[in-house]
């Protein structure tokens, strides 16, 4: 004979109850009581009760008959996206980006402002907070839920910079606190690689992979990790950092541009790397030497990811994503000498917009999960 469910356990069910009705109503199609009741395997009466108060909560929204229904319709639900707004943000070396989205992952605003890779802490903030300002103008005080910070370095769990080598006075930055002061709701920090990957299984072109080895190939490479479908941050969540190993190749696979640029008297610039892979691309011999060394430092550190985790897929993304036409067969051709077996590479379509968008999914992870311990009012 079963026990009455106490105080406590009956609120963990309700709980349960409303997560299980949300997630089925996460997808694009309107559910009606009867279909949430089949699908979440809860009666019809308690599904009515959780839709009735997760409608008053204003987690859900009722949706208007079809048109030409023909008796009493019977009432359709959705998942109420507007309800609040989640912010991404990327702090990079050239750029931040701001987005401001809907609870779905809709962008409905942003905000871009160019910075000097060399600017020091104080001023690197001082963009942080004009960007993120303007990034959400009009947006009401409170409508905020939760918001993700993707930045370069090694960051811990209470969002602090532990160590950046490439941001000048950025170790020691606590960027958790300081987003704090300028929007409401939870402020999650993460590594901007790590991020990358994510936004590439939530939207991107590994969302049906569940083995990923994600690459930042730009002025700094990188690397995220999805093994099983998840981000794989590490016991101290410094997963990835492979490039820190100096015969990876990492650390001098950008040198083989910036000596192209410099025979050429190209300014050693990071809009003129563009023009390294152009020429590489109309015949340029010397630009395609220089690509293919650059390809050649890239595929050490990825084979050993490679081999370590052997992927379903390599997604290359980061700024130099827009020119992996001419990156990719020299890529699988190397990945070919090293590895038992080269897994398919596909190129972002986010270009330099992934680690804003990952910080978005950083953010959206953080509203699913209040789903468990109490639903936002």
């Amino acid at each position: 004979m079963s026990e009455e469910p106490a105080g406590g356990d009956l609120s963990r069910l309700r709980q349960l109850n409303a997560a299980a009705v949300l997630r089925e109503l996460r997808g694009d199609q309107p559910l009606t009581l009867t279909e949430l009741s089949r699908r979440t395997r809860l009666s019809r009466a308690s599904t009515e009760d959780v839709a009735r108060d997760l409608l008053g909560r204003g987690w859900l929204t009722e949706v208007a008959p079809a048109l030409g229904s023909v008796g009493r319709p019977a009432r359709r639900y959705r998942f109420n996206s507007g309800a609040g707004r989640l912010l991404g943000v990327d702090i990079g070396g050239h750029k931040v980006l701001a987005l401001v989205t809907d609870l779905d992952g809709e962008v409905l605003s942003q905000a871009r402002i160019a910075v000097d890779p060399g600017l020091g802490r104080r001023e690197r903030l001082a963009v942080l907070d004009k960007c993120v300002t303007k990034a959400i103008a009009g947006v009401q005080p409170g409508q905020i839920w939760s918001t993700g910070v993707a930045t370069t370095g090694l960051v811990d769990g209470t969002g602090k910079v532990l160590l950046s080598d490439s941001l000048p006075e950025w170790t020691g930055v606590d960027l958790a606190g300081h987003v704090r002061r300028l929007v409401s709701g939870p402020v999650r920090v993460e590594n901007d690689c790590k991020l990358a990957a994510l936004a590439e299984t939530w939207r991107g072109v590994a969302r049906y992979a569940k083995d990923v080895v994600f690459l930042l190939a730009g002025l700094r490479t990188g690397a995220g990790l999805i093994i099983d479908g998840k981000l794989h941050r590490g016991f101290a969540n410094w997963s990835g950092e492979i490039g820190a190993l100096p015969a990876a190749g990492w650390l001098r696979a950008p040198e083989h541009l910036h000596n192209w640029l410099a025979r050429n008297g190209r300014p050693d610039v990071s809009d003129e790397f563009e023009s390294v892979f152009f020429a590489a691309r109309g015949g340029d011999r010397e630009a395609v030497r220089a690509v293919r060394g650059y390809v050649r430092d890239l595929a050490v550190g990825a084979s050993a990811l490679v081999l370590t985790l052997d992927p379903e897929l390599v997604v290359i993304g980061g700024g130099f994503s827009r020119s992996a036409d001419v990156m990719v067969e020299p890529l699988r051709r190397e990945l070919d000498r090293w590895c038992l077996r080269t897994p398919e590479i596909r190129i972002s379509a986010f270009a330099d917009e992934g680690v804003a968008l990952g910080a978005v999914r950083l953010a959206l992870e953080q509203v699913e999960s209040a789903v468990y311990n109490g639903l936002r009012p």
